[in-house]
């Protein structure tokens, strides 16, 4: 066997123990999952009878149901990065990297197994919450080139958030703090164009979630779900996406390339 070949096998054994460490722990799973779930419910039950009606002249939950969900898949996605963090601290701290780095296999596919695993993670969380929206009355209108279209973007900001979280998780130096610098991540939606219309903030709060990158993707996704897609706010969102995933990248194999942390007694 080739390089190439040895290496997809030992991602290939890299993604299956990540893939069984998420069924072994799915707590972890459920709560970051769960968690834009719940935003979902709170917001659309509890405040979208307001928001919506200031969104729409006339409109109520059902509008503000159709202007939340792109904000919201945005929100899972993010939200898997602090699983991501957590279980890359995991183990660079607990010494089990030490020991793959004694074993004859590709020291990519360490991290190729955690990132699959992320994507994995980051579908189960889009596919439930675009169910659960789809259960309280939430209705698409994307074409099925639109459909294709929000795979690919959903996809490549799924790419970009886990290897910045693959990143946070080797720059941690415990598990606590990998889960506490992600924590941005799930901010960043709050204060775009996720929840509510840009132009209602104040002056500088707007500057700043226009210019920000958690606005072109809400406003891509919210576009291709409408079945009105803007080719400028696609644009932005891959440019953000490809230039986070690929500073994260070069971040996370200068980080990985360091010695190993001991293992914590």
């Amino acid at each position: 066997m080739n390089a190439l070949s040895l290496a997809l096998t030992d991602s290939r054994t890299m993604v299956r123990r990540n893939l069984r460490r998420l069924r072994r722990y799915p707590s972890m799973t459920v709560i970051v999952v769960g968690m834009p779930v719940v935003f979902l419910l709170l917001f659309v039950y509890v405040l979208g009878g307001t928001l919506g009606a200031g969104i729409d002249p006339g409109g109520g939950r059902a509008e503000y149901l159709a202007y939340l969900v792109p904000g919201i898949l945005i929100l899972a996605i993010a939200s898997i990065a602090q699983s991501t963090a957590i279980s890359v601290a995991m183990d660079m701290t607990e010494g089990i990297v030490a020991r793959f780095r004694t074993m004859a296999i590709a020291r990519s596919s360490i991290l190729t197994g955690h990132v699959i695993g992320a994507l994995v993670q980051s579908a189960i969380a889009v596919a439930t919450v675009l169910v659960v929206a789809v259960l309280i009355g939430f209705r698409p209108e994307a074409s099925i080139a639109d459909t294709v279209g929000l795979v690919g973007v959903l996809l490549l900001i799924a790419f970009a958030f886990t290897w910045m979280s693959v990143a946070l998780g080797l720059a941690s130096d415990s598990v606590e703090t990998a889960s506490n610098l992600p924590m941005f991540l799930v901010l960043l939606p709050f204060l775009g164009s996720g929840f509510v219309p840009t132009d209602s903030m104040p002056a500088g709060l707007q500057w700043f979630a226009e210019h920000q990158p958690f606005t072109p993707m809400t406003e891509s996704v919210r576009g291709l779900l409408a079945g009105a897609p803007d080719g400028g706010d696609i644009l932005a969102a891959v440019i953000w996406c490809v230039v986070l995933a690929g500073a994260s990248f070069l971040w996370a194999q200068r980080s990985f390339a360091q010695p190993a942390r001991p293992a914590k007694a």
